[in-house]
């Protein structure tokens, strides 16, 4: 039989058109900007398989890019996404031409819902090939014994034993992915793997091109290349930010994406509504838990008022318990549940070096200076939107950006924690890092019609930067987002700027702009360090 074919062509401008051709039945034509996200199409024939026009369409878009994109370098990024879309694409269409009416009825890997997969005749030796009818994703069947569901199968067939999600752990369970909780601490057991790990030592070989751990749901292998795709054609991105950017933009970016679509201090939020509280949610908070392991939320005490969440950042008292929490929350909040969030606990080991003892630490004073004097005289150093580029001779291990990237994977774990729950509102309470967190937390939340509200946010100290469109913050805020702020707080001061390319933080001006319900208070003289908010600020009450 023959093979299909995929083409593109620009139609005007920047309008693209793109073509694939099965071996028997009719075409399947798209059409769009170069900037579309997404194409318009018929959803008939292959416009049924959601996996097929998602790769079609980043072939277009790679296409136009090759030719487009403003250097060398990103056009070779764009000829390789393109060559690999090309291929999933004919493959994944050869498959749809030549469905059975065999089915079988089973959860699926990719979209983590329960749908009928139709077997692909194949000819004697060749191994056994599903699409699911629900997102069109290639498909063959769990080997655990007994297992009912389906696992993502590679273009290449590799020989391996294919699991489903649940038998590789990459969610806990498919029933529970979008289950609720009756209490925020009820998330333990929400985590629970319903099923044994049977893909603990199994090999993923023969990836490279794709960039992504075969069966992680939602992230299947070819993600990077859409993800690409759309983050160069939609925001001007390139490489691993492009990916990120993309899949958050689709709602499909998760951490085995290397994703969840931070941009610069501010996050692509508008895809994940509808993540929250469901299985894609489930699938992102799981990778997370397995990143880190000293994830944990604590009961502090019970109560009737409106439930608390405090977070801790840099220089915070670890361990269990209030720590320094107790006095400023039960003071303003003395008839609430309080709860604590736990995270991060090596990335806030290792920031040690930049702070100990509240002031440099083991870099020592001078040395800061140094660094954000070379910050400041680097003033054609171009920051990148999506991944800043650092001073830090070494981004991978400069242990403050490795832990401000857990503050806001942690953010976006809790908010989905949140919108599971039957609460109507919460309040946030971060320090430092802590607060970035609940920042994160916020913006994410109001991503999603119905999710719980925010009382308030109190942030202290927060180590965000200060420039943004914050309207994305206080849009799911009921009462305000109390931000306090110190110009003596010396990690805010000089480290954070030094750190980030010369930007400053909110914990240090404050806000800008101001919003309504966004409230700076300026605590520079009652705070002259990092680790001094708790013991001597009061947190706002608006009805005083």
């Amino acid at each position: 039989m023959a093979s299909s074919k995929v083409v593109s062509r620009v139609l005007n401008g920047d309008r693209l058109e793109c073509v694939v051709t099965p071996p028997k039945g009719e075409p399947l034509i798209m059409a769009g900007a170069a900037t579309d996200p997404i194409p318009q199409f018929e959803k008939t024939g292959l416009g049924t398989h959601g996996f097929l026009v998602d790769h079609a369409w980043a072939y277009a878009l790679s296409r136009y890019q090759a030719v487009d994109l403003p250097d060398r370098e990103q056009q070779k990024n764009a000829e390789k996404r393109a060559e690999e879309a090309r291929r999933v694409t004919e493959w994944v269409a050869d498959l749809a031409a030549d469905l059975s009416d065999e089915q079988k009825l089973g959860w699926c890997s990719a979209c983590i819902e329960q749908h009928g997969h139709r077997k692909v005749r194949r000819s004697v030796g060749q191994l056994p090939a599903y699409l699911c009818n629900g997102c069109g994703t290639p498909t063959w069947s769990c080997s655990g014994i007994g297992c009912k569901n389906m696992a993502v199968r590679d273009r290449a067939a590799l020989k391996m034993q294919p699991y489903c999600a649940e038998h590789r752990h990459d969610i806990p369970g498919f029933a529970k992915a979008d289950g609720k909780l009756a209490a925020l601490n009820e998330y333990a057991e929400f985590l629970t793997y319903d099923k044994p790990n049977l893909a603990r030592t199994a090999k993923a070989v023969g990836l490279a091109g794709a960039g992504v751990a075969l069966a992680t749901p939602l992230a299947y292998y070819g993600a990077s290349v859409i993800g690409g795709a759309v983050g160069a054609a939609v925001g001007g991105f390139s490489g691993a930010a492009a990916s990120s950017f993309g899949l958050a933009l689709l709602g499909g970016g998760s951490l085995a994406a290397g994703g969840l679509g931070m941009v610069g201090g501010t996050y692509v939020v508008a895809g994940l509504g509808a993540a929250l509280g469901g299985s894609l949610g489930a699938s992102i908070m799981n990778a997370y838990v397995r990143q880190d392991k000293s994830f944990h939320i604590e009961m502090l005490k019970g109560g009737t008022g409106i439930p608390v969440v405090v977070c801790n950042g840099f220089l915070s008292e670890s361990g269990k318990g209030w720590g320094e929490w107790k006095d400023i929350v039960t003071r303003r909040y003395p008839d609430s549940p309080v709860y604590r969030v736990h995270w991060g606990a090596r990335e806030l080991r290792h920031l040690a070096l930049l702070g100990g003892g509240g002031a440099a630490g083991y870099l020592g004073m001078a040395a800061v200076k140094n660094v954000a004097v070379k910050a400041a005289k680097s003033a054609a150093l171009k920051v990148n939107a999506v991944a800043p580029a650092l001073v830090a001779a070494d981004l991978a291990k400069n242990p403050w950006h490795v832990a401000k990237n857990r503050a806001d994977k942690t953010g976006v774990v809790l908010a989905d924690l949140l919108a599971r729950t039957d609460e109507d509102s919460y309040v946030l309470i971060g320090h430092s890092l802590g607060a970035r967190a609940m920042v994160v937390a916020a913006q994410t939340l109001g991503t999603k019609p119905g999710a719980p509200r925010v009382h308030a946010a109190h942030l202290l100290g927060p180590a965000i930067g200060a420039k943004s469109d914050w309207n994305s913050l206080t849009a799911t805020v009921d009462d305000a987002v109390y931000n306090y702020h110190s110009k003596n707080d010396p990690i805010l001061k000089l480290v954070y700027p030094a750190a980030q390319g010369g930007q400053i933080p909110a914990g240090f001006s404050g806000f800008v702009p101001v919003v309504d319900r966004l409230k700076n208070i300026d605590v520079s003289g009652l705070v002259k360090s990092h680790h001094g908010y708790h013991s001597h600020v009061r947190l706002e009450d608006a009805s005083l």
